[in-house]
């Protein structure tokens, strides 16, 4: 492992981006949507059939039911040592910005402030009529979840399948990837967009990429800094 290059890179660093997918958070049991060249099912349903947004038009009440099994998964969950190890970097640097692509909210559990969300937070509602969003309890009282402003249903406030990213949070991820002098992609492969953009123009805009992975995926280019290993050992030796 190129720790020691990881760790010059880090040293002359002042604006820093992390790219974080569903590898960091597989480390702390989290399933996945694929596992082992198989689709997760549930009831006999393809995980992406239900997390799709064709599904949430249709039957509110059963996605609601998938997302509760989720949520309930999640609850025996605790962060990991990657998830502590950035929340502390965020004081290290003068410009952190910490991205990811997971909405099991692990990384703000561990301490990280204004993680941007590409994919939402399987913790909150969004009302399907006002578009407030809330927290919610568990387990839910009621499904679907009213609203607690106007009463309407609540959906899960994560992008689905078929779905487009909420207006504001690519855009942030975006702007901070072009001022970025180092950027880390962690536990991800990168190849979903937009999220895969974002090294892209990281790299195009001179900063230097840093990949984290178990299987490399070559997401930084020829000239990327990579580490094969886990984000939970490789980023507490960074």
């Amino acid at each position: 492992m190129d720790v020691t290059r990881v760790r010059e890179l880090t040293a002359a660093a002042e604006r820093v981006v992390v790219l974080t997918g569903a590898g960091v958070s597989a480390e702390s049991g989290v399933p996945t949507f694929r596992s082992g060249g198989g689709a997760l099912t549930w009831r006999g349903m393809e995980a992406t059939r239900l997390s799709s947004a064709e599904l949430l038009a249709s039957n509110l009440p059963l996605v609601w039911e998938w997302f509760e099994y989720r949520r309930g998964v999640l609850a025996s969950c605790a962060p990991n040592a990657a998830h502590e190890a950035l929340a502390a970097w965020q004081d290290r640097f003068p410009s952190f910005t910490l991205v990811t692509q997971n909405v099991d909210g692990l990384h703000s559990k561990a301490g990280s402030r204004d993680v941007l969300e590409l994919h939402g937070n399987i913790g909150r509602g969004r009302c399907t009529r006002c578009g407030a969003r809330e927290a919610l309890e568990m387990p839910l009282a009621t499904i679907p979840p009213p609203c607690s402003a106007c009463g309407a249903d609540l959906r899960p406030d994560v992008v689905l399948f078929g779905e487009r990213l909420p207006f504001g949070v690519f855009e942030a991820a975006r702007e901070a990837a072009e001022r970025a002098d180092l950027i880390f992609v962690v536990g991800t492969s990168a190849v979903v967009y937009p999220a895969a953009e974002l090294p892209e123009i990281a790299r195009r805009n001179g900063a230097h990429v840093v990949e984290i992975n178990p299987e490399p995926s070559g997401i930084g280019g020829a000239h990327a800094v990579v580490v094969a290993g886990k984000a939970g050992e490789t980023l507490p030796l960074i």
